[in-house]
């Protein structure tokens, strides 16, 4: 898009900020909003797409449209709202969140993880697992429905502190993407007075500057010795006591219920970090979960190949359930037309990036997910060749292709075996 004078409009958006948000909301994909317009479709007729997007946000006529609700199943039960703009929302939010995050980054707490540049979560994991080392104690925070509940009032407020003159804009267009209306599966339109849609490209930024003041800052002024990981709004603090612990629950329950947010009840937890060098015993909570992995006292090796105990992450129970039963939904036995060659280019990308992440900590957890996907790929084999249909033979064929080509599928390079 050519940069063209704006000098009569009242916010001077440059033109090269919506085209580069547009590259990242098309790197994303995503799905089509209320309107039905894909990112293809919106590629066609992609330069007057954006001009006007770039026109209504200068001139401050842009006005979101609804969000599309999308109900998401959660693992304990019930359903979480996502919330799906359309395409050209999406690019207009992009632009906000890129002028915010410049503002607002410098400010952020290193032990805030979520959506941030140079930080993920596996960084937060692997913090965690130091802490937890240090410390004997942890409380594993919950907020209840912080999407749904963050008041706007305050949200607005933090943003306006980090707001100039020129910027003006910024919170002008958070406002109405705040107030934008939820388009329900029904059909039906809900208005909302608090809360922010997960799912939107402007949410991230503003959770973590709405957290940054309710939990990041407020930890370091009222118990600047205590650690914690947070990313957006999951949490894990770290105590030497237990009595410390159930000092900060109640603590950290008020400074939430300041903010107009609350504990979840039944899923805020005071765990112990038992390992071999801590005290025995029997305690209520001796395990939590925190990004997809599940903290407690596991089976481990020093340097000398001597076994303790120590506390450390595996993949959760609920995030290997989810692998499992995508693994299962591939039929992989079904797809008797494809070459191993062609099976290899479609799992590959999605087993190595399962491994990258939840094999980061304590991989042999993932051992028995490997085995299953080669169980699978013999299968594949048995129904594709009939020559193969004896275990006997199919066996003398896998370690035949194992051997000729011992990294051909991602997840060769940790396991072989299929039984």
């Amino acid at each position: 898009m050519s940069e063209l004078k704006s000098q009569d409009k009242p916010f001077g958006i440059p033109k090269w900020a919506v085209w580069e948000a547009y590259q990242r909301v098309k790197a994303n994909k995503g799905a089509a909003g209320v309107d039905g317009q894909s990112v293809e479709d919106f590629e066609q007729d992609r330069d007057k797409n954006l001009y006007r997007i770039w026109n209504r946000m200068s001139s401050g006529s842009y006005f979101p449209p609804p969000v599309r609700a999308v109900e998401i199943p959660k693992s304990g039960g019930g359903v979480r709202i996502l919330g799906v703009p359309t395409v050209a929302d999406r690019v207009a939010q992009t632009v906000a969140a890129m002028f915010l995050e410049k503002k607002v980054e410098q400010i952020f707490h290193p032990d805030s993880y979520g959506y941030r540049p140079k930080r993920s979560a596996l960084d937060a994991v692997a913090k965690c697992r130091e802490r937890c080392w240090e410390n004997d104690w942890v409380v594993d925070l919950d907020i209840q429905k912080f999407f749904d509940s963050v008041p706007w009032r305050l949200m607005l407020k933090a943003v306006a502190h980090h707001i100039d003159a020129d910027g003006r804009w910024i919170l002008l267009y958070i406002e109405r993407w705040l107030q934008a209306p939820l388009r329900q599966v029904d059909g039906t339109t809900t208005a909302r007075d608090r809360g922010t849609p997960q799912g939107s490209a402007i949410s991230p930024v503003l959770a973590n500057l709405f957290m940054h003041y309710a939990f990041d800052a407020w930890m370091t002024k009222e118990f600047p010795g205590i650690g914690f990981e947070r990313y957006v709004d999951d949490a894990v603090v770290h105590c030497k006591s237990e009595r410390q612990a159930q000092m900060l629950v109640q603590a950290i329950g008020r400074r939430m219920r300041q903010v107009g947010l609350c504990l979840h009840p039944d899923k805020t937890r005071i765990v112990y970090c038992r390992d071999g060098r801590k005290r025995s015993g029997l305690y209520e909570h001796m395990a939590f979960t925190f990004l997809g992995y599940t903290f407690r006292a596991r089976g481990a090796k020093d340097r000398n190949g001597k076994v303790f105990t120590s506390f450390l992450p595996a993949i959760s129970k609920d995030a290997l359930k989810a692998v499992s039963a995508e693994v299962r939904g591939w039929r992989l036995h079904m797809h008797g037309i494809y070459s191993l060659d062609e099976l290899a280019r479609w799992i590959n990308p999605i087993v190595q990036g399962w491994m990258n992440y939840y094999g980061r900590f304590y991989r042999s957890a993932l051992y028995p997910l490997l085995k299953r996907i080669n169980a699978y790929l013999v299968r594949w084999a048995r129904k594709k060749y009939k020559r193969l249909r004896t275990f006997k033979k199919s066996h003398v064929w896998w370690k035949a292709v194992t051997k000729r080509a011992p990294l051909f599928f991602a997840h060769w390079k940790w396991v072989h075996a299929f039984w």
